[in-house]
């Protein structure tokens, strides 16, 4: 068993488990989500371990959403142009601007808030509802899941854990992906 699952079976699950796993959660009512943090070498086996607590959730009775950042991600380009343009463009103008340009993108034009808030489960029970959002690696390096985390505020109302791929920095920062500066400013708790 690897560091990361001991974490997701001893750690998360039991809370998603619980009747209201709102408190043990978050401390705040309107950001009912956590982040758990595992270490971006471990993509594909955290994808099955996700998979197994999503079946063993609703074996429970819990009903799982899972947003995949990776789908919204693919969502957000094809609105503006085929994914093969998309390369095109990089190959022409170089990876800054395609970086720049995918961040616009999921900031303003169409925003990376909305896809995921669209996502959320219909109808949502906070006591029977989790939201899992994974593939969170496919945003690196063109945005920072702090700045979907914060505009999620007061849009989601059930349980919600976003699978980070990254590295702890000190008691409450996170590397995206490992690489990227430290972000300290993270409100959600770590799992």
């Amino acid at each position: 068993m690897t560091e990361f699952t001991h974490r997701l079976t001893r750690d998360l699950e039991p809370v998603l488990l619980l009747q209201d796993p709102s408190q043990k959660i978050s401390a705040y009512h309107d950001m009912p989500y956590a982040i758990f943090r595992y270490d971006p070498t471990e993509e594909l086996q955290l994808r099955i371990a996700v998979s197994g607590l999503q079946t063993r959730l609703e074996n429970k009775g819990k009903r799982v959403t899972r947003i995949s950042l990776a789908d919204c991600l693919t969502r957000a380009l094809q609105t503006e142009a085929e994914l093969q343009d998309w390369f095109e463009l990089e190959k022409q103008f170089g990876a800054a601007k395609a970086v720049e340009d995918i961040h616009s993108l999921l900031a303003e034009r169409v925003p990376l808030v909305d896809l995921v808030a669209d996502l959320m489960p219909r109808d949502p029970d906070p006591k029977r509802d989790v939201a899992l959002i994974v593939r969170t690696g496919a945003l690196f390096p063109v945005y920072r899941t702090f700045s979907l985390l914060e505009q999620l505020k007061g849009r989601v109302t059930v349980p919600t854990i976003l699978f980070y791929p990254g590295v702890l920095d000190g008691a409450a920062g996170l590397r995206f992906m490992g690489v990227l500066n430290a972000e300290h400013n993270y409100r959600p708790k770590i799992f």
